[in-house]
């Protein structure tokens, strides 16, 4: 993957394993397959590794299931090539509404594919860095300490949470990103040897609900203990893992009812 200071190019988060159907395949063998792959909306339509065309769940609908695909899929396609600038790709895919563009080589042959979920993925990997960025300078500023930067794979047991609650519609929406490999890497305070989770208690406690014992992590790593006023909190509260996060059913998210009219008597 290219450096941050580098552009970001189609090749960087594309998927090389690519799953197509051939010309002659029918609508009936389409479908089927569509329904069997757990994610899949459509295939690019291939000879080799010459496309064809594109076909989709809604060009399925209401024809004939003996008819090939080449009868119903769409031939007027917008493609990408490897070294197109990411964030050009981005624009086309999340304006115009397309799940997925095939990607082509010189020669016109299918090499990969760039969908919107690696386009968002690509948004949420630039974004973290600075927050994390931000918060390390806080920490030096503060506690006249110097710190580093990493990126490594935390074990949630050994986390120490530095939130109460986490909201249960919320944590749906975070479950879906993890299923999917949407969900952003946590961000986590290595206080001399201490992990405290800065940043990330839904994606932790959606992790632990669907079974996931590691994730990806931005680590702020501080050689010499300091007195966090996060870590403070964990302790007048007695978080000692995620297990004593509580997860709010009953209210949703404040946010979302801070954006509610208020109505009273008149």
């Amino acid at each position: 993957m290219a450096s941050s200071e580098e552009s970001l190019t189609v090749e960087d988060y594309m998927t090389h394993e690519v799953s197509t159907v051939a010309p002659d395949d029918t609508v009936a063998d389409v479908a089927s397959r569509i329904a069997d792959s757990g994610g899949h909306t459509g295939f690019p339509v291939c000879h080799d590794r010459d496309v064809q065309g594109f076909v989709s769940a809604s060009d399925l609908l209401l024809v004939d299931d003996d008819l090939p695909v080449t009868e119903v899929m769409s031939t007027d396609l917008m493609v990408a090539h490897p070294d197109m600038d990411l964030d050009d790709v981005a624009r086309v895919i999340l304006r115009s509404g397309i799940q997925r563009l095939p990607v082509l080589d010189d020669d016109g042959q299918l090499i990969g594919i760039i969908s919107n979920a690696d386009v968002i993925r690509s948004q949420i990997e630039r974004a973290t860095p600075d927050k994390v960025e931000q918060l390390l300078d806080t920490i030096e500023d503060v506690h006249d300490v110097e710190a580093r930067q990493e990126r490594r794979v935390v074990d949630l047991g050994d986390l120490t949470p530095t939130q109460t609650k986490v909201y249960g519609d919320e944590l749906e929406g975070r479950m879906y990103e993890l299923e999917r490999g949407l969900a952003e890497p946590l961000v986590v305070i290595d206080n001399a040897g201490d992990l405290l989770l800065a940043d990330g208690h839904h994606r932790t406690t959606a992790a632990a609900e669907l079974g996931i014992e590691e994730m990806d992590a931005y680590v702020i790593v501080v050689e010499e203990p300091v007195d966090l006023e996060m870590a403070k909190t964990a302790t007048e509260e007695d978080l000692q893992s995620i297990d004593d996060i509580t997860i709010v059913d009953y209210a949703r998210h404040p946010l979302v009812e801070s954006t509610q009219r208020e109505t009273g008597s008149e």
